[in-house]
Order: C-alpha cells, then sequence, then structure tokens
C-alpha cells in the first residue's frame, strides 16, 4: 500500500507527508510514543493574524508598486508587463490607452494610501496595547514601569566648560545694552488696542487642577507635555 501511494507521489512535500503518516501509523500499532520536540505545541503567536495579514498586504503593496514605477520608467519585461496587466484586471485600462501614464500614477498614489492607512492602523494598536500593558504593569509592579520609562543617559565625551568663562560669557551677553526699533507700526497697533478692556486675571488654584483632573478621562489625548490623565490620577500634589 505504501508503495503505490509514494509512486503517486507529485513533489517532495507530498512523499514527506505520506513517510510521515506512515511512521506515525506504525508508532501507535506497536504503542511507542512520540517526542513532541520540533513540534507545535498549539499556542497562538504574539502577533494577531490580522496584523500578520496586513503586514503581507503592504508587503504586497509595495512590491507592486516597484514593478508599477519601473514599467513606467520604461522596462517592458515580460514578467513586468504581465504583473501590470494584473494589476488593471478588472478594469477597463489596457496598456495601449495613450493616458496610460497618467493610470499609473493613480494606481502607485491609491497603492500608497492604503500603505498609509494599514500602517496607521497597526500604529493605534501598538499604542493602544501598549498603554493596556503599562496599566496593567502599573497596578501589578509600578516600580519596574517607572524603570522601563526610564531613558539611558547620555553623557557627553568632551571636557566640561570653564565656570568663570561661562559666567563671563553671559554676563558679558546681558549686560550689554540694546536699542530696539521696533517701527512706527507698534504704535499703530497700541493705539487701535487702548480702547480694548482688558480681561479679568484668572486664578488657578491647585483644587481646579484637582478637579479637572478628576473629571477628565483616564486616555484623553494628552497636551504638550505627552502625559496622559490616566497617571496624574496617581500624583501626591493632586490628592486622592
Amino acid at each position: 500500500m505504501l508503495v503505490t501511494y509514494l509512486e503517486a507521489s507529485r513533489d517532495l512535500w507530498e512523499t514527506n507527508s505520506i513517510l510521515f503518516g506512515a511512521a506515525l501509523a506504525v508508532c501507535r500499532i506497536i504503542g511507542a510514543k512520540l517526542s513532541t520536540a520540533g513540534r507545535a505545541t498549539g499556542q497562538s503567536s504574539a502577533i494577531p493574524a490580522w496584523r500578520i495579514r496586513i503586514e503581507e498586504r503592504i508587503a504586497k503593496a509595495r512590491a507592486l508598486i516597484d514593478i508599477l514605477i519601473c514599467f513606467r520608467s520604461g522596462n517592458n519585461g515580460p514578467r513586468i508587463v504581465r504583473t501590470v496587466r494584473m494589476a488593471f484586471a478588472g478594469t477597463n485600462v489596457s496598456l495601449s490607452q495613450p493616458d496610460i501614464m497618467q493610470k499609473l500614477t493613480d494606481r502607485i498614489d491609491h497603492l500608497k494610501r492604503r500603505i498609509t492607512a494599514s500602517g496607521k492602523w497597526i500604529r493605534r494598536y501598538t499604542e493602544r496595547s501598549t498603554r493596556f500593558n503599562q496599566n496593567l504593569l502599573f497596578h501589578s509592579d509600578p516600580k519596574r514601569l517607572y524603570k522601563s520609562l526610564e531613558r539611558p543617559k547620555v553623557r557627553g565625551t568632551g571636557s566640561a566648560p570653564n565656570q568663570a568663562d561661562t559666567v563671563a560669557f553671559w554676563r558679558d551677553l546681558w549686560s550689554e545694552p540694546v536699542n530696539h526699533s521696533e517701527g512706527p507700526w507698534t504704535e499703530v497697533v497700541a493705539g487701535q488696542c487702548a480702547s480694548i478692556t482688558h480681561m479679568d486675571p484668572v486664578i488657578i488654584t491647585p483644587d481646579d487642577v484637582a478637579e479637572a483632573v478628576r473629571r477628565a478621562p483616564n486616555w484623553k489625548s494628552p497636551g504638550l507635555d505627552g502625559l496622559h490623565h490616566y497617571w496624574s490620577f496617581g500624583h501626591h500634589s493632586f490628592g486622592s
């Protein structure tokens, strides 16, 4: 029976599968235990399947863009022409049309936009996953989280500047009088703004800041400091 299957095998992959199946059947018949070394354990990959598919689509789109650019540059090899025709399959675009160069440019731009959109999708997922993992780590081990956020110290290789020279440099720089000539337009603007009522000064107290932080969502878009409101909740100056 094994000879029949081997004779019908068309390639090395099928031969390997037939021999593996035969060896597995023999082991089950004689009661031998199979080693699991080198076999799949069934555990899921750390990278989601949808992300792998998107990355493969991005790679294929980039390869297609390279081929379209080569064709637009004048490379009319058989393989490139065949790939370009496949890229326009299902459309009314023909390579003999007079505006084929414009069609190629539009197709390349479309692929670039798809790559950009897919990349942003992956980037948003990565940022969200990073925030989620940092949130879990903050509750379980804050010390390790803060240590992971530390940046490596960069030390200069040159010698430190002399303190006396530094003080003398800045003292000479700030002690010299400077006469600025703003021009007549400043007086015109000052005259126009003279009738504007000044706004009452706004005093922001620590209680106002604490109340604003309490009411803000955890992962609201950060400001110029790049800090999410979630990390402000644990700050001792805001209270509990």
